[in-house]
C-alpha cells in the first residue's frame, strides 16, 4: 500500500468528488486526482510552487493560503488532503481544525506525514532538520484525536521508496518544496553529500535509494 492508493481508495468513487488538496505545492496530486475524475481544488502558499500548479492543470482552481486560513466556506468540500504538508504549517492544529471546518459532515481527512527517522529522513538531515517539526504534526493530530476533534478510521505506516541518479537530483527533489534550501546545499555540500552517501542504498543500476517511512491519518470530523 502506497499513499496515492491509499488516497484514492479513501474517496472512491472519485469521478465529481470535491477535494481540496491542502499544500499542494506543484499540483502533482491535485493532477493525479482529477485524471481520476475528481473536482480538485488546490491551495499552497507559495506563489511559485502554484504557478506550476497553474500551468499543470489550466482548468484547476488553485489558490493562494495557508493552511491555518482556507478561504472557503463551511463544509466546501467532501474529502481533504494533507500530503507530507501538515509539519510545514506554522500552527498544525489550526490547520485540522480548518480542514474539520471545509469539510461536509461525513467527509474524511487524509493526512500523510513523513516521521523523523529513515534513511532519506537522514540524508535530509545537514539541508533541514525536521525533527521538531515532524514531531509538533503528530503532536497535533494526537491532541486532536484526544480532544474528540476527530474519529480515526485508518492510522498506518508505509514506506516511500524513491531513487536517485545523483546527489543532484536529489537536492532538486529536496528543493522544490523550499527553494532556500539550495543555498544551504551549497553552501554546505561536502557535508550534505557526506550524509547522502551513508545513507542512501547503492542499487544494482547504480542509482542511489533513500526510504521514507510516512504515517497515514484517515480522520472524520465528530
Amino acid at each position: 500500500m502506497d499513499a496515492l492508493t491509499l488516497i484514492r481508495d479513501t474517496f472512491a468513487p472519485l469521478p465529481g468528488k470535491r477535494i481540496l488538496d491542502i499544500g499542494c505545492g506543484p499540483g502533482t496530486l491535485a493532477k493525479r486526482l482529477a485524471e481520476d475524475g475528481a473536482a480538485v481544488t488546490g491551495v499552497d502558499p507559495g506563489e511559485a510552487a502554484l504557478a506550476k500548479a497553474r500551468a499543470a492543470m489550466p482548468g484547476a482552481r488553485f489558490e493562494i493560503a495557508s493552511g491555518e486560513a482556507l478561504p472557503f466556506p463551511d463544509a466546501s468540500f467532501d474529502g481533504a488532503v494533507l500530503l507530507n504538508a501538515l509539519h510545514h504549517v506554522p500552527d498544525p492544529a489550526a490547520a485540522l481544525a480548518e480542514a474539520a471546518r471545509i469539510l461536509v459532515p461525513g467527509g474524511v481527512l487524509v493526512v500523510v506525514e513523513p516521521l523523523a527517522w529513515g534513511s532519506f529522513f537522514d540524508a535530509l538531515q545537514p539541508i533541514e532538520d525536521e525533527t521538531a517539526v515532524r514531531a509538533a504534526a503528530q503532536a497535533a493530530i494526537a491532541a486532536a484525536l484526544a480532544d474528540g476533534a476527530f474519529a480515526c478510521r485508518r492510522d498506518l505506516t508505509v514506506e516511500r521508496r524513491e531513487s536517485f541518479v545523483s546527489l543532484e537530483a536529489f537536492a532538486a527533489r529536496v528543493s522544490v518544496v523550499d527553494p532556500a534550501r539550495e543555498e544551504t546545499i551549497r553552501a554546505r555540500r561536502p557535508v550534505v553529500e557526506a550524509a547522502f552517501l551513508r545513507a542512501a542504498e547503492r542499487e544494482t543500476d547504480g542509482r542511489y535509494a533513500l526510504v521514507q517511512p510516512l504515517r497515514i491519518h484517515v480522520l472524520e470530523p465528530v
